[in-house]
């Protein structure tokens, strides 16, 4: 939620079921003039998603809004921690009052609790980074992918279940374990469902009815360009309404156990048990109605884990060719790591404002849920009407993913502003979901146009490795920062300054339409991975400069 050497083959992983491409240009040459096809022809016809199937698609995400894994979990190991844990000034048994000024047993010493929960943050991510590594690309063979988004799921189920053991303090170190566990499983539903995402979108009624319109000349290559995009933003703005409709729904429900239960010390761990079971009658659909897929069997002499190793690096070797995509999926990278660990750093903030309450938790998901949703259909509806490029929606919601860490570094000199009072975490909550909703949708539909299409696994595991497990990075480094001053404040310039430059690099460094030309090419240069799914390294293959010239 994510790489030839001459005379030898090996494997990539790419989807057997070629290939919608979205771009069709005209690319000056000497001697000819050379067009790049809006489509190449497939080799496998794949299924037509049915109403019921997309539902199920959307419900998955419904249900796997974060709720729990993403929110409770931390909640709860963050406030059985700081339980546990005593003033440093004050010495063991001392009540602690804040997690950056409380500390717990580490290593040899004590660690603040702020420092604690960051790297459990880190050593998620590192794990998740792992995982989208060694198995993240061999979802594109045969039906792994399909099965991989299963189990990973029902670990995270279990996971969840298992919170109803933390009921005391000197739980805390099972506390951290089970919200690794949570959080580096739901991390991975998310990249693994967001895989399934391309072959969707090129899949619906009406996706193939502009394919249709296409072949038949009925619309110019632009319009179809334009139009197919949108559809894929439909498909990705409607999953993203439905994660925050679920974000809603599942803390309105959440309220009935929370308020009547207030004083009962197991109403926590009721709650996260109550947002599972939500997760549970939602999402099994997907596995139920989704219509099969598969790419190319495994070649020979090769295994799930280790072909994902090789796919890397065949990936990775592709910068040249596919300059911008990578331009893109490096500064993401960055951005990914400086907005998730922002999120981080002001959870912890809030959870000490707030002293841990689920309750009031709950009430300012539900700010930040009910601004989510009114956003993701605003920004679609906009961008519909005035038929807005991607990139542009995106660079806008990037302007606040800055402005939130600058806030924060306010906070350094004053205690006036800078989350530093309750007011700024109910604003705070607002404006993420107002702008950082849409975000999340339009930076995945910025990689589905930067992909080659039918390489969803192959470049989505690249996404997911810039998305979720580049968080390694900023968790250490704040945690650091924040044992060594006991100030959370003094993250904030770190994040401050690594999401300008990330965006900065978006901003002026990524260059859709070249970058769609660049993985058209590319695609249709390597087609023969969807019959063999074995990579040979290209040296006789298309060159771009003669891609689709007429003779």
């Amino acid at each position: 939620m994510s790489q030839p050497l001459r005379a030898k083959a090996v494997t990539a992983v790419q989807d057997a079921d070629v290939v919608e491409v979205n771009n069709l240009s005209k690319v000056p040459d000497a001697d000819a003039e050379v067009e790049v096809a809006a489509v190449t022809p497939a080799k496998r016809e794949e299924p037509v998603v049915t109403r019921r199937e997309l539902w199920s698609y959307y419900l998955y995400y419904n249900g796997d809004n974060g709720v729990g894994p993403n929110g409770y979990s931390m909640t709860l190991f963050q406030n059985l921690a700081t339980s546990a844990g005593w003033d440093p000034s004050q010495g063991p048994g001392s009540t602690c009052t804040t997690s950056e000024q409380c500390v717990l047993p580490w290593g040899g010493g004590t660690k603040s609790v702020s420092s604690i929960v960051l790297i459990a943050n880190g050593l998620s991510f590192a794990i998740m980074t792992l995982i989208f590594t060694t198995i993240g690309s061999a979802a594109d063979y045969g039906t792994f992918g399909r099965w991989l988004l299963l189990v990973i799921t029902v670990i995270c189920w279990a996971a969840q279940f298992a919170s109803m053991a933390l009921t005391t303090p000197s739980r805390w170190g099972a506390a951290m374990a089970i919200y690794i566990i949570s959080f580096v499983s739901y991390g991975a539903t998310l990249v693994f469902y967001a895989a399934a995402f391309p072959r969707l979108a090129r899949n619906t009624p009406h996706a193939r009815h502009l394919r249709e319109k296409l072949e038949n000349k009925e619309i110019s290559p632009e319009e179809y360009e334009l139009e197919e995009s949108l559809e894929k933003n439909r498909v990705s703005n409607i999953s993203t309404w439905h994660s925050n409709i679920g974000y809603i729904f599942v803390l309105c429900l959440n309220l009935s156990i929370l308020l009547p239960l207030v004083n009962n010390p197991l109403v926590d761990n009721y709650t996260m048990v109550l947002t599972n079971m939500y997760w549970i009658i939602l999402g099994i659909w997907w596995f139920i109605f989704q219509q099969p897929r598969p790419g190319p069997p495994l070649p020979k002499g090769e295994h799930y884990v280790t072909v994902g190793w090789k796919q890397i690096w065949i990936a990775l070797r592709q910068w040249k060719k596919l300059p911008y995509t990578f331009v893109y999926l490096f500064a993401f990278f960055l951005l990914s790591d400086g907005l998730n660990t922002t999120g981080t750093l002001i959870s912890i903030c809030q959870n000490d404002q707030f002293q841990f309450s689920f309750l009031k938790n709950t009430y300012l998901g539900l700010a930040q849920a009910f601004t989510s949703t009114a956003s993701t259909i605003g920004f679609w509806w906009i961008q519909k009407y005035w038929k807005i490029p991607t990139k542009r929606m995106f660079v806008f919601t990037n302007v606040v993913t800055i402005l939130i860490p600058l806030w924060g570094m306010i906070g350094l000199w004053t205690m006036k502003f800078g989350f530093h009072n309750t007011w700024e975490f109910w604003a705070y909550n607002v404006v993420f979901g107002l702008f950082q909703a849409p975000y999340y949708a339009f930076s995945q539909t910025m990689m589905a146009e930067l992909a080659p299409p039918g390489f969803d696994n192959m470049f989505f595991g690249l996404f997911g490795l810039s998305n979720r497990a580049s968080s390694m990075i900023g968790p250490n480094v704040i945690q650091a920062i924040i044992n060594n001053t006991q100030n959370n404040w003094m993250g904030f310039p770190f994040l401050f300054a690594l999401c300008t430059a990330a965006s900065l690099v978006i901003w002026f460094g990524v260059d859709v339409e070249k970058g769609r030309r660049d993985a058209v090419v590319w695609a249709e240069q390597n087609r023969s991975y969807a019959e063999t799914g074995v990579y040979v390294e290209d040296d006789a293959s298309l060159d771009s400069k003669d891609y689709g010239k007429k003779s």
